[in-house]
Formats: structure tokens, C-alpha cells, sequence
């Protein structure tokens, strides 16, 4: 997985729901500073469960999450 992707991937699929990162923590259910982390690309090994929340929340699979 490129984590450039994931960084990637997340930002742009929050900002096509008009989401901020506070809103979208709170509804994938996880930290607000793990999703900073993650989108800024500084967090290098989101657990699984973490990955699952966040492509829940956009209601996508995890594959395109981090494709």
C-alpha cells in the first residue's frame, strides 16, 4: 500500500462529501489525530480496523480506499 495513495484517497473523498476531518472522525469512529496523521501521510500503518472505519464511513470498500 502507498501511503501517498491512502493520504490521497482520503482527502479526496472527504472533500467530495464536503466532510472536515473532525466530521469524518467522528463518523468513521476514530481519533481526529489519527485521521490528521493519515491524511498527511505521517501515519505509516493505519490497522486494519482503522482502514475498515474510515471506507465505512465513506461507503466504499477498503481496496478503493487505498488503492
Amino acid at each position: 500500500m502507498s501511503n501517498q495513495n491512502l493520504a490521497n484517497n482520503i482527502k479526496k473523498l472527504r472533500e467530495a462529501k464536503g466532510l472536515s476531518q473532525e466530521k469524518l472522525a467522528r463518523l468513521a469512529d476514530v481519533a481526529n489525530n489519527t485521521l490528521i496523521k493519515m491524511e498527511s501521510g505521517e501515519n505509516q500503518n493505519p490497522t486494519l480496523d482503522t482502514l475498515k472505519k474510515i471506507a465505512k464511513a465513506f461507503n466504499v470498500s477498503v481496496d478503493k480506499l487505498i488503492g
